[in-house]
């Protein structure tokens, strides 16, 4: 194997590696430090979210330990009521179609243990006209370079996001990294939330 092999492949072998340690230390998270974090990073989204006054907002429901709690979609709902919430549906492929957050019992289970709206689809573009996009992640780095869970279903998502809308990666704290492994697939978010921290706005994301 040619060193040039070896520098391609390094990035995924320490996104692997680095996925692991991520995962581990939320599965040690317990139920009560988990509802605190929520609590705080959903405070800071929907202050933000009343400030910039979305149209359009493009989220997800968390999962397990996932930053922002099950009742995120009805957070951002209560800070911006009249504005369009939508949410990820994941197709065979791994891409994301969306369709409108109706409220709690809009939800069904989808696949990967992920919560679905079961309203009309919306198609994969949908997401384009959103003005504030959040989305999940593992881990962010200062130049805004995010780890996700390793699909790739955001990456793809996050290349019909126009420059203009504000993209938005929720964190537990200690998940706000000096530098994430980056390859060339990978999509930059503008900011970060975490629970002690709060909105960082000084990501680095245009290099």
């Amino acid at each position: 194997m040619s060193d040039f092999t070896r520098d391609a492949e390094s990035p995924g072998a320490a996104k692997v590696a680095l996925r692991g340690q991520l995962l581990a230390l939320r599965r040690s998270r317990t139920p009560e430090t988990l509802s605190r974090a929520a609590g705080r990073v959903q405070q800071t989204l929907q202050a933000l979210v009343r400030r910039q006054s979305p149209t359009v907002i493009a989220t997800y429901a968390p999962i397990g330990a996932e930053p922002g709690g099950p009742d995120l979609p009805e957070a951002l709902r209560r800070a911006a009521p009249t504005a369009s919430v939508l949410l990820p549906v994941l197709l065979p492929d791994g891409d994301l179609d969306w369709a409108p957050y109706e409220g709690p019992s809009s939800l069904r289970p989808g696949p990967r243990g992920l919560l679905e709206p079961a309203e009309p689809r919306l198609g994969t573009a949908a997401v384009s006209e959103a003005e504030l996009v959040v989305v999940p992640a593992l881990a962010v780095d200062r130049r805004g370079v995010r780890m996700g869970r390793g699909g790739g279903s955001y990456d793809r998502a996050l290349a019909r996001v126009p420059d203009s809308a504000f993209t938005v990666a929720l964190l537990h704290d200690g998940e706000l990294l000096a530098e994430v492994p980056a390859e060339p697939h990978d999509r930059r978010v503008r900011a970060t939330i975490t629970p002690a921290e709060g909105l960082n706005e000084s990501l680095d994301w245009t290099k």
